[in-house]
C-alpha cells in the first residue's frame, strides 16, 4: 500500500513540475449491452458518468476506450456510441478505441465511435446485423393437455406468442422491424468509417464477423495493436494511464429471494449465449 501511495505521489510531482508524460484516461466497456442494471452489463446509465469523467481530463491528448462486448441492445449501443461522439466533439478530444476479445454487433456499434479502431489480430469484429430469437411451444402444451387462453385489445398484441401457432403476418412485421434497426446500424457504420470501408454492402452488412486481422483488410478497423503498445509509441514512455472506474458507493446486500436468483441465472445464461455464438 505504501509503495502504491509513493508511486502515485511520484507521478503527481512529475506532472506538477512538468517532467511527467501526459495523463490518458482509459474507460473499459466490457460485457453484454442491456438496459438492466446488473454486474457485467453495459448501458448508458452506467457508462455516461465514466465517459463524462474521462473527457473532463483537460490535459489529456486523447481518450482511450477499451471495448469487449458481444453485443446486445441496439438502443443502448447507439446511446453509448453517440455519447462518446458528443463528448469528443464538445471537448475536441480524439478517441482511440481498443478491441479486446470482441467488438461484435452492438459492441462494434460502440467501437466505431472512435476516431480510430485498433484491434488484436485475433479479436472478433463486425457482426453488423440484427437478430430476433425465441421458442415455440405449441405442440408441447398440446401434448400436455394445456389450453392456451389469450385475450387482447389490439389484433397484433400477441405477436409471436410462443404458445400460439406462428403467423406469417407476425413474421413479416418482425422482419421489417429488424430491417429498420439494421439500417440504423449500417448508416452509423458508413457515417463513421466512410471511405475506409473496403468491402461491399453484401459482404460487410450480412451479420458475419471476422478476426481483427481480416477486419483490417475490410476497413472495419484501422490498425492492429494493443493499448499499451500504441499509446507508448504515440505519446511516449512516460505516459500515465488513468483508469476511469465506477465510484464505490455504500455496500448493499442483494435480496436473495428465489425470483432474484432465477433472474440472475437467466441473465447469466443469456450473456453466456451471446459470448458463445462468437466461440468465446
Amino acid at each position: 500500500m505504501a509503495n502504491d501511495s509513493s508511486s502515485r505521489l511520484g507521478r503527481w510531482l512529475k506532472r506538477l513540475t512538468g517532467r511527467g508524460g501526459p495523463v490518458i484516461p482509459v474507460v473499459r466497456l466490457q460485457g453484454v449491452i442491456a438496459s438492466d442494471q446488473r454486474p457485467g452489463r453495459l448501458n448508458i446509465g452506467g457508462v455516461a458518468p465514466l465517459l463524462k469523467r474521462a473527457f473532463a481530463v483537460k490535459s489529456a491528448p486523447v481518450v482511450a476506450v477499451i471495448v469487449n462486448s458481444p453485443g446486445g441492445s441496439p438502443v443502448q449501443s447507439r446511446l453509448i456510441s453517440k455519447r462518446i461522439r458528443d463528448l469528443a466533439d464538445e471537448h475536441k478530444k480524439k478517441v482511440l478505441v481498443f478491441v479486446e476479445d470482441a467488438a461484435a454487433s452492438g459492441g462494434y456499434f460502440i467501437a466505431v465511435a472512435g476516431d480510430e479502431v485498433i484491434a488484436d489480430p485475433s479479436s472478433i469484429v463486425g457482426s453488423i446485423g440484427v437478430i430476433f430469437a425465441g421458442f415455440g411451444f405449441v405442440e408441447a402444451i398440446g401434448k400436455l393437455g394445456i389450453e392456451r387462453r389469450v385475450h387482447t385489445a389490439g389484433k397484433n398484441k400477441s405477436t409471436l406468442d410462443p404458445f400460439l401457432p406462428e403467423k406469417k403476418v407476425d413474421v413479416d412485421r418482425i422482419i421489417q422491424l429488424e430491417l429498420d434497426v439494421h439500417n440504423v446500424f449500417i448508416d452509423w457504420v458508413k457515417l463513421r468509417r466512410g471511405n475506409k470501408l473496403k468491402g461491399t454492402d453484401d459482404e460487410l452488412f450480412t451479420g458475419e464477423y471476422w478476426s481483427g486481422a481480416r477486419g483490417l483488410g475490410l476497413g472495419l478497423v484501422d490498425a492492429i495493436g494493443d493499448l499499451h503498445q500504441v499509446l507508448h509509441e504515440r505519446y511516449g514512455k512516460d505516459i500515465s494511464l488513468k483508469p476511469i472506474e465506477p465510484r464505490r458507493g455504500l455496500i448493499s446486500l442483494p435480496f436473495l429471494g428465489f425470483s432474484a436468483l432465477t433472474r440472475d441465472a437467466v441473465a447469466a445464461l443469456e450473456d453466456r449465449a451471446l459470448w458463445s455464438r462468437l466461440g468465446l
